[in-house]
């Protein structure tokens, strides 16, 4: 995808306000089969200094996407992240595609335990896992 404008086939953008929304847009897998499959197209703007792309927007991507998963299960209720631990397990370079994908591990009445993968052609790039509270206010934590 050259044109960030234009979504490859298969896949739609979603509107997403705030700082995911500054970054890029996000894309999520028109396949029935995909629900919980989501991607992204990084560009130029989402290197870091050795021309990677930076942790900072894998982690944001992959925290947005475990927070849209828990949100959906949840009963769209507002979710927060209490705790996410990250594994950085390859290199995605300015120009790839990403695809994340996110899963419930485990829920409670006020967690939920979700996984999450990001991957390009080239293989893995990062996973983590998170603890998501649902929260009766989105800002509220505790």
């Amino acid at each position: 995808m050259t044109n960030q404008d234009t979504p490859p086939d298969g896949w739609k953008p979603i509107r997403i306000e705030g700082f995911m929304g500054q970054i890029g847009p996000l894309l999520r897998s028109t396949g029935f089969e995909d629900q919980n499959t989501y991607g992204f197209q990084t560009n130029d703007g989402h290197r870091n200094h050795i021309d990677l792309v930076h942790g900072g927007v894998l982690t944001s991507l992959l925290d947005q996407v475990a927070a849209i998963v828990a949100w959906n299960a949840a009963d769209r209720q507002p979710t927060v992240t209490v705790q996410m631990d990250t594994r950085f397990l390859g290199a995605a370079r300015a120009g790839d595609f990403l695809e994340t994908r996110a899963t419930i591990r485990h829920s409670t009445r006020s967690l939920i335990f979700v996984d999450a993968e990001i991957t390009s052609g080239n293989g893995p790039v990062a996973s983590a896992s998170a603890i998501m509270k649902i929260s009766s206010q989105a800002g509220q934590t505790t």
